[in-house]
């Protein structure tokens, strides 16, 4: 017995994790029971490091970069704690594997002159179509947002007056993020142009796509696709791109790293310390342009 269905219903009811992820951890899962069952084991208890690294060790045989086998690792550290949680197992047998090494990945972003051109130079339909798609541009860059969370957006959670926003996180913690006048504008913009689409529409989100329902994680991709595709080379041209915007933008003009932090609702200083990556380049430049001896 392996208890997957226990554990997915888990992290999607009581952790709260999205969609996504959720479908991500049941991909993994379902290819690591794969592995073991074929194997002869029939119940998790059986389960030991060796099994977990050699089913790691298989993937990288098949070409999976050491970077997704450590997010596959990871599921199966939740996997386990969990279990052992519900004394379901004696043993963990995670706490004698480590991943492979991976090299430091640094985030991929578009410049400020991109994104300037972005909001200035690119025409939008002044439809609800052509506004929704530049509020979600907007909003990405302007709140560093996962798609997850914007796509949960409600109207509840808009106050322009205060110019916040109340933003469900991952695990479900809630934080309040701040926005600048002219979102608040543009939302309210967005609201008015949105209740003349959809006349006594009773959907709470804010987002709706066409036919008055919430966005698609697919049609989200879809619109920042397009958009960054018109605007800047960057190979990467998701979601989460605008969101490495917003946070090198902010170190670069000298945005305090804790502050950058609870912006983004990351668990961890950790996580956000990549985002200084491309101010010590700046501050390497300035150096070299203002020192004396900066040019010897």
């Amino acid at each position: 017995m392996f208890y997957e269905e226990s554990f997915l219903q888990h992290i999607a009811l009581e952790r709260r994790l999205s969609a996504h992820t959720v479908a991500a951890y049941r991909s993994d899962l379902e290819d690591f029971l794969h592995f073991i069952q074929a194997r002869c084991l029939t119940s998790v208890n059986q389960v030991r490091h060796w099994h977990v690294r050699a089913w790691a060790a298989e993937q990288l045989q098949r070409g999976v970069s050491a970077r997704s086998v450590n997010r596959r690792l990871s599921c199966l550290k939740t996997y386990f704690k969990y279990l052992k949680t519900r004394e379901w197992i004696t043993q963990d047998p995670m706490r004698k594997v480590v991943g492979p090494k991976t090299g430091r990945r640094l985030p991929v972003f578009v410049a400020e002159r991109d994104m300037e051109a972005l909001f200035t130079r690119v025409s939008f339909p002044s439809n609800y179509a052509g506004q929704l798609e530049r509020l979600l541009l907007e909003v990405f860059y302007g709140t560093g947002l996962r798609s997850s969370e914007v796509i949960q957006l409600k109207v509840s959670d808009v106050d322009t007056s205060r110019m916040t926003l109340n933003v469900l996180g991952k695990g479900g913690r809630m934080r309040t993020v701040p926005f600048a006048h002219y979102l608040a504008d543009a939302l309210e913009h967005f609201l008015r142009l949105r209740a003349e689409a959809f006349p006594g529409n009773a959907e709470p989100w804010l987002f709706l796509n066409k036919k008055g329902v919430q966005l698609k994680p697919s049609f989200v991709y879809r619109v920042i696709h397009k958009y960054l595709s018109a605007i800047s080379s960057v190979e990467q041209r998701s979601p989460h791109v605008l969101r490495h915007t917003f946070a090198t933008h902010l170190s670069n003009r000298g945005a305090d790293l804790k502050a950058i932090k609870e912006l983004l609702g990351h668990s961890s200083l950790a996580a956000t310390q990549i985002y200084t990556h491309n101010s010590i380049g700046r501050l390497i430049e300035v150096y070299e342009q203002a020192h004396p001896k900066g040019q010897d």
